[in-house]
């Protein structure tokens, strides 16, 4: 499998990642004096060292750097990840969990909400060989005995997601002739290739990623905006973690854009990985099937034993739903079946819908970043042949992704990945609708044509790049 971050966030992926490494734009810690201040001198071990008015040689600390401080530039990520990831692990969430068992004031306790993903699950079930279905409800026992308070699954919020996002590409489709970024649309669910966007391309391509929130960040307004006034909590009271397949949702959850000033608390608190969750369950001295079953939250205030996820593959099925969705809107036409044809590779398809022979649709996705590279310069150059494409960072996708948990023994990675693949598949489906009880429950309690912008859709913010000599290393 994929190695811990997407490509974006890599330091020497040179196959996947086009593009010079670079190092980290403060990679030491430099203290500031009065006076004159001497050369910085790299050792052959890589170590920095200041020669200092007296002529003798300081070594030099390495920075320490938070979320919020990385812009995704991939200098840092492979040599620092433990600095990196301090702020949100499994160990952030046992301190929650801790303080809520020794505190005696109930008004300190914070009440903690757990959201899982399906891919997450996949993982873990091929790990413990159990079913998804058992594995999310063990899961939710597990967690709960730990000390959680509620235990949901993504397929709500990316019920959301996807419908937000079909409803946009429409828009977008219809006013193409007025507004040249309008299409091509590109899925905005994967937060590796959003950093890269930022950071890389900038202004020419952010126009033309769409807006809809994430499902992990969608999850989290949910959490922070709307069950937290149920309960009659502050945003600040409720502690949010987030179960995902990818090391990048991190980087995510600590965009300032998803960071609610007035409580001084971040929609997701704290994401952690497939891989993770199996360090808690061997920390806590268990194995998952040792848990009976147990239901799970919905978002309508209710629980539910029915694991369900999505058709399309295993990052969502954006491609798959939203070109449905825009063939009954935009032409009337009601799609049984997709056919998928493989182009250079596996990680790039394409899928057209015609109408008497007509071409009227026509979608791609591109999963890893030689793939991605592509797309990015046609569309750049306005050579783009595809009305919406799905974008993953990670090649093979989201059930790909770095915080999976890793192949052992005669296992091969592809061996598993292809174990993960079908017990995500072998999943129940479920087709997202405004009709669904819990999606109309959401909309008409929570999401008003008002807020839906800020509820569910996001921005984008160009990086300044800053690639003097000194910080690239060809």
């Amino acid at each position: 499998m994929a190695s811990r971050f997407s490509g974006a966030l890599q330091l020497t992926d040179l196959d996947d990642f086009i593009t010079p490494s670079q190092e980290c734009v403060k990679p030491v810690k430099v203290e500031k004096k009065t006076g004159k201040t001497g050369a910085i001198k790299i050792g052959i071990d890589g170590t920095y060292s200041q020669l200092g008015e007296d002529g003798v040689e300081y070594r030099l600390e390495k920075a320490q750097i938070t979320l919020n401080d990385c812009l995704a530039c991939s200098g840092c990520i492979t040599s620092a990840e433990s600095v990196l990831i301090t702020q949100q692990s499994q160990d952030e969430l046992y301190k929650i969990l801790d303080q809520n068992r020794i505190t005696g004031d109930a008004s300190e306790r914070k009440l903690v909400v757990l959201s899982i993903s399906p891919q997450s699950v996949a993982s873990l079930a091929a790990k413990y060989n159990m079913s998804s279905e058992n594995t999310a409800r063990k899961l939710t026992r597990f967690f709960r005995q730990l000390g959680v308070d509620y235990v949901f699954d993504v397929t709500s919020p990316r019920n959301l997601s996807l419908l937000e996002n079909a409803a946009e590409f429409v828009d977008r489709y219809r006013r193409q002739n007025e507004d040249k970024t309008a299409l091509p649309m590109l899925a905005s669910a994967c937060p590796g290739w959003v950093c890269y966007a930022e950071k890389t391309h900038g202004s020419y391509i952010l126009p033309y990623i769409g807006t809809t929130k994430s499902p992990q960040q969608i999850m989290g307004s949910y959490v922070k905006h709307h069950l937290s006034k149920n309960l009659k909590l502050t945003a600040n009271r409720v502690y949010h973690v987030s179960v995902m397949p990818c090391f990048d949702k991190k980087l995510e959850a600590s965009r300032p854009d998803f960071y609610n000033a007035e409580f001084e608390t971040r929609d997701v608190d704290c994401v952690i990985t497939s891989g993770e969750v199996e360090l808690m369950l061997e920390k806590e001295g268990v194995h998952l099937t040792d848990f009976e079953n147990d239901e799970f939250d919905t978002m309508d205030g209710s629980r539910s034993s029915n694991f369900t996820s999505h058709a399309g593959g295993g990052s969502g099925g954006y491609l798959e739903f939203i070109m449905k969705y825009a063939a009954q809107q935009l032409f009337n036409s009601n799609i049984d079946h997709l056919e998928y044809k493989t182009l250079r590779n596996q990680d790039l398809k394409e899928v057209i819908f015609q109408v008497d022979g007509e071409v009227k649709l026509k979608f791609a996705l591109a999963y890893g970043f030689r793939n991605i590279q592509n797309i990015v310069q046609k569309v750049k150059r306005g050579k783009c042949q595809y009305q919406f494409i799905e974008i993953m960072a990670c090649p093979s996708g989201c059930l790909n992704g770095g915080g999976q948990i890793k192949a052992e023994g005669d296992v091969s990675a592809k061996d598993l990945l292809n174990k993960v693949t079908k017990l995500y598949n072998d999943v129940e489906t479920v087709t997202p609708s405004r009709a669904d009880p819990v999606i109309k429950h959401l909309y008409e309690n929570w999401i008003d044509s008002d807020e839906t912008r800020s509820v569910l859709h996001t921005q984008y913010h160009e990086v300044e790049k800053n690639t003097i000599a000194l910080n690239i290393k060809w």
